[in-house]
């Protein structure tokens, strides 16, 4: 039994596998997506998109299903001896911005997200393959042939295992997980019906010898988020997740009756593991999401920390499957991303042991694992060798997000936001300033159908106008100054640039800034 062969083979379809599939089809790319499930899962232990995922979502064109089917971070209700004490609002003050259209997560069931990207998969002609079970890797020197459970093969240029902490892809590539597994800190989770507590709250209830936790679940009209430490017999060993363990549970640390709690589904038992992949690229293969890197749940960070993955990978993927760039373009994967998971796993780490300790207290909460880091849009590739040529502005470098800002179309009149020109499966270069619309005009005849020019307040009757001069300051542009800066497809900067130095912008397209950085760094 075999396939056609395809570009590129996306092993698991969670939403690390799906960001990456969109990214990959709408830029023409062949792609397949196999899971080993028989059917798509209903789970829902991931809470939901940071802002930087928004912004990601939005570029695939599924954020406005996403914010519709989700609901805003409640606020949380924190107990003790079955008395609310405190509540907190963790995401009371945060607010979008010009340069930050999305200022909190969006809470949704990971189960409907994932229902939102396969639909817009789809729009590609692209549509999962279930219950096709990787079980073999064998790379050529032109493809990677992979065989299924079934017997069957698929031959790709490129394979992305996607699939899990327990990657078939990363244990076929002998990939040492490095980190560990904590025992003694373990969670039963689980989609539970609830009749009794106020749906506008995280309800918490803390006690000497355990928690629960009940998050209501957006969509649904009494659905819960379940969290609880496990119950244990008489010998202390931990009880199987049940309906039954979880009414005991939850009668024993809110002093409600357990029959108020029903139809448990979902059971699953968590320990905290906090792993880290060796290596992200073996050849052919690359590694993203969970099967590169697991962190403790602290913050949030892990469907997150995948998302991003996907997104960085997908436009280097394309590049140099069609042909537009050099295949040293892929290592650059591994060299941004791998840093990124690292501090992520340090700050997860460091925020669950900050919980940890703070609901010994009466007053404790999870709320304590928010903090501006966990929320914020992130620092960028500043170490990365896309990032070491050009200059800096006094807000920006390159390697940096782009920032988003309001503007105004000048032909039309109308609103148009940065995002808006951002968004696609293209480079954007920005002119600030009237000097820069020769650059402009040479660079987007150059480079046709792969890069998108904007000038902004350059005077002609095309591009965006600044009005109220958020673009020109979340760039760190000054009065008068004509600057190029080149917007990377994964909206990071990717060069800054004076306005007459034409050449730059080309060859950072055709990947010579690879050759010129490492030159200077003696690489």
């Amino acid at each position: 039994m075999s396939a056609s062969p395809t570009t590129v083979l996306i092993v698991g379809s969670g939403p690390t596998g799906l960001t990456l599939a969109i990214d990959l089809a709408r830029r023409a790319v062949d792609v397949t997506i196999i899971d080993k499930t028989p059917q798509f899962p209903r789970s829902s232990r991931a809470k939901g998109p940071n802002p930087r995922s928004l912004e990601v979502l939005e570029d695939l064109g599924v954020v406005e299903e996403v914010l519709a089917a989700g609901s805003a971070p409640l606020p949380m209700r924190k107990y003790r001896g079955g008395v609310p004490i405190a509540d907190a609002a963790p995401f009371a003050d945060a607010h979008p911005t010009p340069d930050a259209p999305f200022g909190r997560p969006r809470t949704i069931a990971q189960w409907r997200l994932e229902e939102a990207l396969r639909n817009r998969l789809a729009t590609y002609g692209v549509r999962v393959g279930l219950g096709r079970e990787l079980v073999g890797l064998a790379e050529g020197e032109a493809s990677v042939t992979a065989t299924l459970a079934d017997g069957g093969e698929i031959e790709a240029r490129y394979v992305v295992g996607c699939d899990g902490g327990h990657s078939a892809v990363r244990k076929l590539l002998g990939v040492p997980f490095e980190g560990k597994t904590d025992e003694t800190q373990m969670m039963v989770c689980g989609d539970v019906e609830v009749r009794g507590p106020d749906r506008g709250f995280w309800h918490q209830w803390f006690d000497e010898d355990g928690a629960v936790m009940l998050c209501p679940i957006p969509g649904t009209q009494s659905g819960w988020w379940f969290q609880a430490g496990p119950e244990t017999d008489a010998a202390g060993v931990p009880v199987p997740p049940s309906l039954e363990s979880f009414q005991r549970l939850f009668a024993k640390h809110t002093g409600l009756p357990g029959d108020l709690l029903s139809q448990a589904a979902l059971l699953s038992t968590y320990r905290v593991n906090e792993r880290m992949a060796e290596r992200y690229r073996v050849g052919r293969v690359f590694l993203a999401g969970d099967a590169a890197h697991v962190h403790s749940i602290a913050g949030g960070l892990g469907m997150n920390t995948g998302i991003q993955d996907a997104y960085n990978l997908g436009w280097k993927l394309a590049r140099v499957a069609s042909g537009q760039a050099d295949p040293a373009l892929l290592d650059t994967y591994e060299e941004e991303r791998l840093p990124v998971a690292a501090d992520v796993l340090d700050l997860s780490a460091e925020r669950l042991r900050a919980t940890m300790e703070a609901i010994k207290k009466p007053g404790g909460g999870l709320d304590t694992a928010v903090t501006e880091r966990t929320t914020s849009p992130g620092s960028g590739y500043h170490w990365s060798s896309l990032a070491r040529l050009g200059r800096a502005t006094s807000r920006l470098r390159a390697g940096d997000r782009a920032p988003d800002a309001p503007c105004r179309d000048v032909a039309t009149g109308t609103p148009r936001r940065l995002f808006e020109a951002f968004a696609g499966p293209h480079f954007t270069l920005l002119g600030f300033g009237a000097g820069t619309a020769p650059a402009l005009r040479e660079a987007s005849a150059a480079h046709e159908g792969e890069l998108r020019a904007y000038g902004v307040d350059t005077g002609t009757a095309h591009g965006l106008a600044d009005d109220d001069g958020h673009a020109r300051s979340a760039y760190g542009v000054e009065p008068g100054e004509d600057l190029l800066v080149l917007i990377r497809p994964d909206n990071h900067v990717g060069l800054i640039t004076p306005a007459g130095d034409r050449q730059a912008v080309g060859e950072y397209l055709r990947a010579a800034a690879l050759e010129r950085a490492s030159a200077r760094h003696g690489g």
